[in-house]
């Protein structure tokens, strides 16, 4: 089963594109705040260049998830040889749940589809993996900025 959410409005993309201001969600998210103040942990990892227009509207946002209590440490495929992770985008939620994510060919999110159980302790695994081979954001953003 495939569930399709937004993470934004089409507007809020062709705004950034237009180098327009953001507005104060960027500045401190409240989605991950929320998360952060239960006490959850929120981090993402893995990139591959060159960056897509959307792949760079997604990380111009990270300053304000970091505020917001985001752990982001950044592994570029393209200038890292990691093995042993899968070759697409997946969320663990409270370590329990595991979605893989769903994407147009230009890096719009387009759904996430929730795995069976069985599969858990695999993406356990791969985000392990990929938290020892991450570089801190700001020196990643630093480079493709």
């Amino acid at each position: 089963m495939v569930r399709s959410r937004s993470r934004s409005a089409p507007a809020e993309f062709e705004r950034f594109l237009a180098g327009r201001d953001m507005g104060p969600a960027w500045d401190d998210n409240p989605w991950v705040r929320s998360m952060t103040g239960k006490g959850k942990r929120v981090s993402r990892d893995v990139l591959r260049s060159p960056l897509t227009d959307y792949l760079r509207y997604e990380l111009a946002a990270y300053p304000g998830n970091i505020t917001a209590g985001e752990t982001i440490g950044i592994i570029d495929l393209s200038e890292q040889a990691v093995t042993g992770l899968p070759d697409h985008d997946f969320w663990l939620f409270d370590d329990q749940d595991v979605y893989r994510m769903h994407y147009t060919p230009e890096g719009a999110f387009i759904g996430a589809e929730l795995l069976l159980a069985n599969r858990l302790a695999e993406y356990q695994g791969y985000r392990n993996c990929s938290l020892a081979e991450t570089v801190p954001f700001a020196d990643s953003w630093e480079r493709h900025h």
